[in-house]
C-alpha cells in the first residue's frame, strides 16, 4: 500500500521592500537620452523668452515716464487677464514688469511641456504597448512615473538656473528675486504635470489624457484671471489657482517664499495620489471604461480626409478658442491706445521705430504689431499640423493605412488640406478676435472689411510655412524640426529688424516680409503671386519626396 506523499510547499518570494521601484535610474538615463533634442529645444526657448523679454523692456521702456504709462495699460481688465495681479504697478521696472507680465505665459510654457511629457511617458507608453516590452524587464510598477517626473525636475530645474542667469546678466536684476520667478513658476508648472499624471490613471488614451491636463490649466487660468481682476493684486479665489502661487511671490516688489510652498504640497498630493490610482488598476487599463466605438465607421469617415479632420479637430478647437479669446482682450485695449503710447514714441527713439513717428498713426502700429504676434502664432500652429504627417508614420499607424486602397499623395494630401484649413481658420478667428474687440471698446477706426484684407494678404504667408514643412517631411523628416527656426526668425525680424537696422536681404528671407502693412493701400499683388508660388513649389517638393522614399517608423 503506498502513501501519498504531499508535494513540499513552495515558499513564494515576496518583492522586496521597493520593489515597485527598480530600474528608476536606468529609465531616467534612458528617457533623457530619448528626449535629449526635445528637451533641449524647450529649454532653449524658454531661457532665449527670458533673455529677450529682459532685453526687450530694457530696450524699449528706459524711460520712467514709459514704463508708468505702460503700467497704466496693465491695470486695464485686458492687461490683468493677459499679465497678472498689477502689484507694484506705482513704480514699474523691468523686474516689475517681467514678474508682473511674464509669469502667467512662462507657467504656460512649462506646463505645457509638462503635461506632454508626463503623457508621452507613462499613458501614451502603455497604449502603444512599449511599456509592456519595458516591464518585461527588471523594472518595477512605479518606476516610468517615477522616473519621468524626475526627469521633469531636472529639465525644469534647468531651465530655472539658466532663465535666472539671464535675467541676471540681461538685466543686471536681483538674483535673488530672479530665482525666486523662475523658481516659482517652474513649481506652478510641475503642478499640472502631476495632475496629468492623475489623469494618465483615470483615462486610458494620451490624446484624452492631454486635453483634460489642458483643460485642468485653462480652469486655473480663469480662475487666477477673474480674482485677479476682482481686487487689484489678487482676491481669495486667485490663491485657488496654482497659477497665482508664483505671482504671489511678489518678486521684485515685496520678495516673499512661503507660496513656494503651497506648490510642494500640491505636487506631493497628486503624486500620492496617483500612486495609489496606479495601485488600484490594471497594467494597460484605466479607471474610466474607455466607452465603445461603433463596430463599423460611419459613410463620413471612410477616407483619409476624414481621418485626417478626425485628428486634427481637437488641437484646432482649443487654438481658435484660446488665441480668439486673448485677441479679443487685446482688440478692447485700442481705444485710446494712440495718447496712451504717444509720449512714448516722443522719449524714446526705439519706439518710434517701432510704431512709427507719425501720432495720427501710432495706433495703426500698435495693431501691426498684434497682427504680427497673431500671424507668428498661425504659422506655429501651420508647423505643428504639418508634422502631423510624420507623427502618424513614425508610429506606424501610416502603414495601417497604406495596407488598404489609399495613395501616398491622397493621404499626404489630406493631412497638409486639413493642416492648411486649420491655419486659415486660426487665423481669421485671431484677426477678426481683434476686430471684434476694438469695436465693442469703441474703436471704429477700421471696419470688418479692413481686417478681411489682413487675413487674406497673410494667408501666403503662412502657406509658405506649411510649404516648407511639407519639403522637409518629403525628403529628410528628421529636419521638418527647421520649420520652428523659420518661425523664431520671422518674429525676431519683424519685431527688432529696424530697431538692428538689418540690410534688405534679411527681411527677405521672412515669408511676412512680402505681406503689404496693416490697414496700407500699396500694391501687393506681385508679392503674394510669389508667395503663393513659393508655397506650391514647396508643397509638390514635398509630395515627390514622399513618393520616392521609404516608410520610416520606430
Amino acid at each position: 500500500m503506498s502513501t501519498a506523499v504531499a508535494p513540499p510547499a513552495v515558499r513564494t518570494a515576496e518583492p522586496a521592500r521597493g520593489a515597485t521601484l527598480t530600474g528608476t535610474g536606468a529609465l531616467v538615463r534612458f528617457m533623457l537620452r530619448q528626449d535629449r533634442v526635445r528637451l533641449t529645444v524647450w529649454t532653449a526657448s524658454v531661457v532665449f523668452f527670458y533673455t529677450y523679454f529682459t532685453f526687450a523692456l530694457n530696450l524699449f521702456f528706459d524711460d520712467p515716464a514709459a514704463m508708468q504709462g505702460r503700467a497704466a495699460l496693465m491695470e486695464t481688465p485686458a492687461g490683468i487677464v493677459m499679465g497678472g495681479p498689477g502689484y507694484g504697478l506705482d513704480d514699474y521696472s523691468t523686474g516689475v514688469a517681467m514678474s508682473n507680465e511674464g509669469i502667467t505665459w512662462m507657467v504656460l510654457a512649462l506646463a505645457i511641456l509638462s503635461i506632454l511629457h508626463m503623457v508621452r511617458h507613462t499613458r501614451a507608453e502603455e497604449e502603444s504597448n512599449r511599456s509592456e516590452l519595458v516591464r518585461a524587464a527588471v523594472v518595477g510598477r512605479h518606476a516610468p512615473a517615477v522616473a519621468a517626473i524626475i526627469t521633469l525636475v531636472l529639465v525644469q530645474a534647468v531651465i530655472a538656473v539658466l532663465s535666472a542667469l539671464a535675467m541676471v546678466a540681461v538685466g543686471d536684476l536681483a538674483v535673488a528675486d530672479s530665482f525666486a520667478m523662475t523658481i516659482g513658476s517652474g513649481l506652478s508648472a510641475l503642478v499640472f504635470g502631476a495632475v496629468a499624471l492623475v489623469v494618465c490613471q483615470v483615462v486610458g488614451h494620451a490624446r484624452t489624457a492631454t486635453g483634460v491636463s489642458l483643460a485642468v490649466f485653462a480652469v486655473a487660468f480663469v480662475v487666477r484671471a477673474v480674482g485677479d481682476i476682482r481686487e487689484l493684486g489678487g482676491s481669495t479665489l486667485s490663491w485657488f489657482s496654482p497659477i497665482a502661487w508664483a505671482q504671489q511671490m511678489r518678486a521684485f516688489v515685496d520678495l516673499r517664499w512661503w507660496p513656494v510652498a503651497l506648490s510642494v504640497v500640491a505636487i506631493v498630493a497628486l503624486l500620492v495620489l496617483a500612486a495609489v490610482l496606479a495601485s488600484r488598476r490594471d497594467f494597460g487599463g484605466s479607471l474610466v471604461e474607455t466607452r465603445a466605438g461603433r463596430p463599423d465607421a460611419a459613410v463620413t469617415l471612410r477616407g483619409p480626409l476624414a481621418m485626417a479632420w478626425l485628428q486634427q479637430r481637437w488641437a484646432l478647437l482649443w487654438s481658435c478658442l484660446g488665441l480668439g479669446l486673448m485677441w479679443f482682450a487685446s482688440g478692447t485695449m485700442l481705444p485710446g491706445i494712440g495718447d496712451m503710447i504717444g509720449d512714448m514714441v516722443v522719449d524714446n527713439p526705439v519706439l518710434a521705430q517701432l510704431f512709427g513717428d507719425d501720432p495720427s498713426q501710432l495706433a495703426v502700429g500698435f495693431i501691426s504689431v498684434l497682427v504680427l504676434y497673431a500671424a507668428v502664432c498661425c504659422a506655429a500652429y501651420a508647423v505643428v499640423m504639418a508634422q502631423r504627417p510624420k507623427v502618424e508614420e513614425s508610429s506606424g499607424r501610416a502603414e495601417v493605412v497604406f495596407s488598404h486602397p489609399v495613395s501616398r499623395h491622397r493621404w499626404l494630401g489630406a493631412q497638409l488640406a486639413v493642416a492648411g484649413l486649420g491655419t486659415a481658420v486660426l487665423l481669421a478667428v485671431s484677426v477678426y478676435g481683434l476686430w471684434a474687440g476694438a469695436a465693442i471698446a469703441g474703436w471704429e477706426d477700421q471696419g470688418f472689411g479692413d481686417y478681411s484684407v489682413v487675413v487674406w494678404t497673410h494667408l501666403p504667408a503662412l502657406a509658405v510655412f506649411l510649404g516648407l514643412v511639407a519639403a522637409l517631411y518629403g525628403w529628410a523628416p528628421r529636419l521638418t524640426g527647421l520649420g520652428w527656426a523659420l518661425v523664431a526668425y520671422t518674429f525676431v525680424v519683424g519685431m527688432f529688424g529696424q530697431v538692428l537696422d538689418l540690410p534688405d536681404w534679411v527681411y527677405r528671407v521672412s515669408p511676412f516680409d512680402g505681406v503689404p502693412e496693416v490697414f496700407s493701400e500699396e500694391s501687393y499683388a506681385g508679392d503674394l503671386a510669389l508667395l503663393w508660388g513659393v508655397a506650391v513649389v514647396l508643397t509638390v517638393l514635398g509630395f515627390v519626396g514622399f513618393r520616392r522614399r521609404d516608410l520610416v517608423t520606430g
